[in-house]
């Protein structure tokens, strides 16, 4: 197949999503089908290769100077190459700052607005450069916040298009009205020209058919998948520090203050003992007074030596992390639909801790790598981190179980395959004609 798969930046930041579009693209290629991963706002980061292309469509600059300086609007493609370039892109995300919702709600509805919003000219550009291209079998949207380009899409290329469905409730119940309900009725609003919709999770895909009104006849589910080179299960020897890890992004919705309260607890009233937390994942500006706040928080119970944040980090420290942790939780107060971190960690025989929510349970009722606790729940979250570090036994075989079901239902073959199977059927035609030898 040729597949046009489009996928996000999010400038300097790890992004789980742009880790699975990246993964999921590598796998078809290396199966032999052609991928065309391209980059939207800016490039992308990851920490294995990048397939990404080296174009990218929409670039950040010039979508928020058509958003807020009407003459940007018109000039010429020539001129828009200066801020559109990849070194113009990538020195541009090195800058992050505080996000405000403000403004990412005009924006986010003018995005969805397609042709009729204020970056129609970008829209031109990429249709302009996918007309010259040979056909494509699908073209695959990395969520709804970008189904306002559906229809010109579709219309411009003769293509099916599909949607996935990853996590973006969180950001559209974060913005302010009216722009969040102006949002929701865009989205909705779009959907007759979207072909399928591909939810990373059985709980997301109940959970979005719902909150948007996706039919369940367009609805499909593409598990996570993880490429497991260099992943392998460790022993572990009881005889020196048990170490709690957390492994996400720093922010309030993942959770990592409710882990430091169950810290606490097991230290002070519970008995652990000979114990430490380890933190790793990237820290937004806006969070830095968050993290700031819980190290205080430690240090004035006097933990704050058993507390290391040890930043954001690369595959080969995420690798060498993830198998220095008896245990790893990220209690996140949000249903969250994917949690590629739960992989990652079992993937290394790690067992896991997690809140009933979300994608949650259902990840640890296939994998078995884990045990699930009552959200929201100091105490029980306490308690079963604390059932981990009294039975050992338990322990490693949680961590054999994990190690050995992620490899058997969440690895890049399985997701790319499932996807396949969403994708057949569509342009039939088109499919039959570059289907790999």
């Amino acid at each position: 197949m040729r597949i046009l798969a489009i996928t996000a930046g999010a400038g300097s930041m790890y992004c789980g999503s742009c880790f699975r579009d990246n993964a999921l693209a590598a796998e078809l290629m290396a199966q032999g089908h052609h991928v065309v991963l391209a980059p939207i706002y800016t490039p992308t980061v990851t920490d294995e290769a990048n397939v990404s292309q080296e174009k990218i469509f929409f670039g950040g600059i010039g979508v928020y100077l058509q958003q807020y300086m009407p003459l940007f609007r018109k000039t010429p493609w020539l001129l828009d190459r200066i801020w559109d370039s990849r070194l113009a892109l990538k020195l541009a995300a090195k800058k992050s700052i505080p996000v405000n919702p403000k403004l990412l709600g005009e924006l986010t509805v003018s995005m969805l607005e397609g042709e009729d919003g204020y970056q129609s000219k970008e829209l031109e550009k990429m249709i302009h450069w996918l007309r010259n291209e040979p056909p494509f079998d699908v073209i695959s949207l990395p969520y709804t916040l970008l189904i306002g380009l559906a229809r010109s899409l579709k219309k411009a290329l003769d293509c099916p298009i599909c949607c996935t469905l990853q996590g973006e409730d969180l950001f559209l119940e974060g913005l302010q009205e009216p722009y969040r309900t102006q949002s929701l009725e865009l989205i909705r609003a779009n959907i007759r020209h979207v072909d399928r919709f591909l939810a990373v999770s059985e709980y997301y895909a109940g959970f979005m058919s719902r909150y948007l009104r996706i039919p369940e006849s367009k609805l499909f589910v593409t598990p996570l998948g993880i490429n497991l080179q260099g992943y392998a299960p460790v022993s572990r020897s009881r005889g020196g520090i048990f170490t709690i890890g957390y492994f996400a992004r720093v922010c309030p919705e993942k959770g990592l203050h409710n882990l430091c309260a169950a810290y606490r607890l097991l230290r002070k009233e519970k008995g652990l003992t000979n114990a430490r937390l380890e933190v790793a994942g990237y820290l937004a500006p806006e969070n830095r007074d968050y993290l700031a706040g819980l190290e205080r928080e430690m240090r004035d119970c006097g933990l704050g030596g058993e507390f290391r944040y040890r930043g954001a980090i690369d595959r080969a420290e995420k690798i060498q992390f993830l198998q220095t942790l008896d245990v790893l939780s990220v209690p996140s107060t949000y249903n969250e639909p994917k949690g590629i971190y739960l992989l990652e960690a079992m993937a290394n025989g790690v067992p896991v801790v997690q809140p009933r929510r979300g994608a949650f349970p259902e990840i640890l009722a296939k994998t078995g790598g884990g045990l699930i606790v009552d959200a929201d729940s100091t105490d029980g979250l306490a308690e079963g981190i604390l059932s981990l570090w009294r039975d050992p036994a338990l322990a490693a075989e949680l961590g054999r179980k994990g190690a050995e079901r992620v490899r058997q239902h969440f690895n890049v073959g399985v997701m790319a395959e499932c996807t396949l199977q969403a994708y057949a059927g569509l342009g039939e035609r088109r499919v039959v004609q570059s289907k790999p030898s």
